[in-house]
């Protein structure tokens, strides 16, 4: 097999305070779990195992996510790492889902409408209030942005949209230099990446369930092209979860099952 030209390092963030209340949170800005921060240090020993060592690092405006990326870099030894911060790697906008318990939302919707809303690729959930205590646009984090940027809600597809000028305007030119890449990011912003890198159709990608504070590695050719790995598990042909491949599959199903009532 040929030699890699790049890697590529995703890692959704650490269990937030809302994963463990079951509550849809898209940008709302809510810290990590104290299982959330074991997880994120277990990562970075993972990165140390593993031998990956990063040229540059990227991730959201959210704390989640930022903690998530700081704490692992500790434990890896590798403080020194540039990061670059962008609201396009922020969580998919969930409107006026935003704050409101999972399971409550099934019983008072509907499984089928809540699935929709939460995992359909181009139906977004209704749209949060400007008067709403969730609308970001009030926080100073976002003040550099147009009003059209702030999102009242958003889809998968949308998500998209605002995900990848990011990923070929920085992360690209990055990975053509045969950089080691770390994006530490949010479910949503991830399937954005990962649809267009293994070329996940729009049917599919909404399943891709992706656990937390679980990184996945790339093997990038001179095309930026994923090379085969062993060990990856469907959807995913390309990517290779760091970490115990039953425990990272256990992981995976409990986000499926968020919604069960």
């Amino acid at each position: 097999m040929s030699t890699p030209h790049a890697t590529l390092v995703f890692m959704r963030h650490g269990e937030s305070e809302w994963n463990v209340a079951n509550k849809f949170t898209g940008w709302h800005d809510v810290d990590l779990s104290s299982k959330g921060i074991m997880e994120a240090k277990i990562a970075g020993g993972l990165f140390k195992q593993e031998g990956l060592a990063f040229d540059i690092c990227y991730t959201s405006y959210l704390k989640r996510a930022i903690k998530t990326l700081h704490l692992a870099l500790e434990e890896a030894d590798q403080m020194y790492a540039p990061v670059v911060k962008s609201w396009r790697l922020n969580e998919r906008m969930y409107g006026a889902l935003t704050g409101l318990d999972k399971k409550e939302t099934v019983v008072k919707h509907g499984a089928e409408q809540v699935q929709v809303w939460r995992r359909s690729f181009d139906i977004p959930p209704p749209p949060l209030t400007k008067d709403s205590e969730y609308f970001p646009g009030n926080e100073r984090k976002y003040k550099d942005l147009k009003e059209s940027e702030v999102p009242l809600t958003e889809c998968l597809k949308d998500t998209v949209e605002r995900v990848l000028p990011f990923w070929e305007s920085d992360i690209v030119p990055a990975l053509k230099e045969g950089k080691t890449v770390l994006v530490a990011a949010h479910g949503n912003s991830m399937r954005a990446i990962l649809k267009h890198l293994e070329g996940i159709s729009e049917e599919v990608i909404p399943g891709l369930e992706i656990p937390t504070g679980t990184p996945l590695v790339y093997k990038l050719d001179k095309d930026l092209k994923p090379m085969p790995q062993e060990g990856c598990f469907e959807p995913l042909t390309m990517g290779r979860y760091l970490g115990d491949a039953a425990t990272v599959q256990a992981a995976a199903e409990a986000v499926k099952n968020q919604t069960k009532v």
